[in-house]
């Protein structure tokens, strides 16, 4: 019998990863339908994109940390230590692609934002895992109506980041069907790491609050150093950062609604 509700909340966890993943396919799709030549309005998606994925950070993935972190009477240093390793960690990633000749500019803007959002989409997926897990030993149907309230929101942020991903590659060059194929790829971790997540409940509990730091660190270095220099196509040009600013309040509404 609790074989069986266990493989029942995996897969309750599972589906609603599935779902999440799905939100950013079809924000990758969207690549099919906005043309790459209008420079304005990549400017301001770049900036939207930026925007979103600031915001993100610090509501999706900061705060949450530090709220586990004060609720189980840690330190919060492992917030911080964790922020510091994740932008460390893409800046190591940053020097190693730069050292490697074979690889030019423009494919390493590439593979940062892909790795950037790809190791968000990790720690949310745990999230998702944690809140099943944790229904699962209340086994109160609030407590489970919850955890996927907390997958929709989820999916609802991840719409527009898979847009943000897969416009920058094909804007870069890449062919329309590459560009979804990995802005929907960088999502494809969520269903997985939340069957982990309700597997592993008792210990993720433990590592969460560093994991999520460290995606937002990841993030945030990759929004200074490929996003918004993308994005500003000249000093007059504020598309960029009137998308920065819609993009931030767009996900902190998203955020604090869900």
């Amino acid at each position: 019998m609790v074989i069986k509700m266990i493989i029942q909340f995996i897969m309750y966890a599972f589906f609603a990863g599935l779902g999440t993943w799905l939100m950013t396919a079809i924000g990758s799709s969207l690549v099919f339908f906005i043309k790459s030549e209008n420079q304005k309005v990549l400017s301001l998606i770049m900036g939207l994109g930026a925007g979103i994925m600031i915001a993100a950070s610090f509501f999706s993935l900061i705060m949450p940390s530090i709220d586990s972190l004060e609720l189980n009477n840690r330190s919060f240093l492992e917030a911080v230590v964790g922020f510091l390793v994740g932008g460390i960690f893409l800046y190591c990633f940053d020097l190693i692609l730069s050292k490697m000749e074979r690889i030019n500019n423009k494919d390493k803007g590439q593979k940062l934002l892909f790795l950037a959002i790809t190791l968000h989409n990790i720690p949310e997926g745990l999230a998702i895992g944690v809140a099943f897990g944790l229904a699962f030993g209340q086994n109160a149907d609030n407590t489970i109506m919850s955890a996927f309230l907390l997958a929709l929101g989820i999916g609802l942020q991840n719409f527009p980041e898979g847009l943000a991903i897969s416009l920058p590659l094909r804007n870069n060059g890449m062919s329309k069907w590459k560009s979804f194929f990995y802005g929907q790829l960088s999502a494809l971790v969520e269903p997985i790491s939340a069957v982990i997540g309700v597997i592993l409940v008792y210990l993720i509990n433990m590592i969460l609050p560093f994991t999520l730091c460290f995606a937002a660190g990841a993030m945030i270095y990759v929004v200074v150093e490929e996003l918004i220099p993308n994005g500003k196509i000249s000093k007059d040009d504020k598309m960029c950062t009137l998308g920065i600013i819609f993009g931030f309040v767009i996900m902190m509404l998203l955020d604090l609604a869900f």
